[in-house]
C-alpha cells in the first residue's frame, strides 16, 4: 500500500463540534437531585483531559443530558464512554452510586439545522457568479444528492442511538482551480469508493473549482479527523499521490436541533 499523503498529525483543522450525551438510570431507579457545582469540578477537569468542555447541563431524576464542545479527534464512541464512565465514577465517590441504563443517546448539534446545511451545499454552484457557463454545467453533474441517507434518523447500535452528522469542507491546495470534467469524475469516484469502504452515508456533496462540501452520516467509531483524513488521502491517491488539498479541513456537527436548544450557544 502506498504511504498516505497526509497524516493526522499534519492536519490543521477548523471546526465547530458540539456533542450531546443523554443517559437514563436503570428501570425502577432514579438519579439523585442535581448536585452543586463543586461536584462538577473534578469531572470537568477529567473531561478536559479528554478534550471535552462541558457547556450545558440538564439534570433530572429520570434523565441527564450534557452538551460538550470538543475537537476533531474525538469519536462518538470514545465520547460516550468517557462521559458515562467519569460521571458514574464521580457519583460513586460522592456516595450516590447509580446504575445506568444500557441505552444512551448521542447527538451532534451545531449552529445550523440539517435542512440549512444541505440547502447551503446544494446551492454552492448556483451562488458562484464567477463560474463560466461551461464549467457551471460540469459542476451541476457533481452536486450529488442521495435521498436514501436519512440524516434525521438515528444510527442504532448495541450501546444506543446516534445522530452523527458532519459537514466536511476540503480546500484545494494553493486555491488551484479544478476545471476539467474528467478530474472531477475521478475525484468523485474516489469519494464514493471511500464512503463505501468506510460506510459513510453521504447525503449530499458538491464539488467546486477550489473546494469540496460533503454532508454525511459518520460511523460512530470514527472521529471527524479520521473521516476527513480518509477522504483526503483517497482522493490524493486517485490523483497520482499528489497533495491536492490544503493540509487541513473544516468539520462541523449539525442536527434537527441547534445549540440554542441546550443553552450551548458559546
Amino acid at each position: 500500500m502506498p504511504n498516505p499523503v497526509y497524516s493526522l498529525e499534519q492536519l490543521k483543522p477548523a471546526f465547530h463540534l458540539r456533542y450531546t450525551w443523554t443517559g437514563w438510570p436503570t428501570s425502577g431507579t432514579k438519579f439523585p437531585s442535581m448536585p452543586t457545582e463543586i461536584f462538577f469540578d473534578p469531572l470537568d477537569s477529567a473531561w478536559k483531559s479528554d478534550s471535552l468542555r462541558r457547556i450545558a447541563t440538564v439534570w433530572e431524576t429520570d434523565k441527564i443530558q450534557f452538551t460538550f464542545a470538543t475537537v476533531p479527534t474525538v469519536a462518538p464512541t470514545l465520547f460516550v464512554a468517557r462521559v458515562k464512565g467519569r460521571l458514574q465514577h464521580e457519583l460513586r465517590l460522592s456516595g450516590t452510586p447509580v446504575k445506568f441504563s444500557r441505552k444512551v443517546a448521542f447527538r451532534g448539534i451545531g449552529k445550523n439545522h440539517t435542512r440549512e446545511v444541505t440547502n447551503y451545499i446544494h446551492k454552492q454552484v448556483e451562488k458562484d457568479a464567477f463560474i463560466d457557463r461551461r464549467l457551471l454545467e460540469i459542476l451541476k453533474q457533481f452536486t450529488v444528492i442521495d435521498r436514501s441517507v436519512a440524516l434525521d434518523k438515528p444510527s442504532e447500535s448495541n450501546s444506543g442511538r446516534y445522530w452523527y452528522n458532519l459537514h466536511i469542507v476540503l480546500v484545494v491546495a494553493n486555491r488551484r482551480r479544478i476545471r476539467l470534467e474528467h478530474e472531477f469524475a475521478k475525484l468523485d469516484r474516489a469519494v464514493q469508493a471511500t464512503a463505501t469502504k468506510h460506510r459513510y452515508g453521504i447525503a449530499i456533496r458538491a464539488w467546486m473549482p477550489d473546494h469540496l462540501h460533503v454532508a454525511l452520516r459518520g460511523p460512530i467509531a470514527e472521529s471527524p479527523a479520521e473521516i476527513a483524513y480518509a477522504i483526503m488521502n483517497n482522493t490524493a491517491f486517485a490523483m497520482g499521490q499528489n497533495a491536492i488539498w490544503q493540509p487541513g479541513f473544516y468539520a462541523g456537527t449539525f442536527s434537527e436541533y441547534d445549540v440554542h436548544v441546550v443553552g450551548g450557544s458559546h
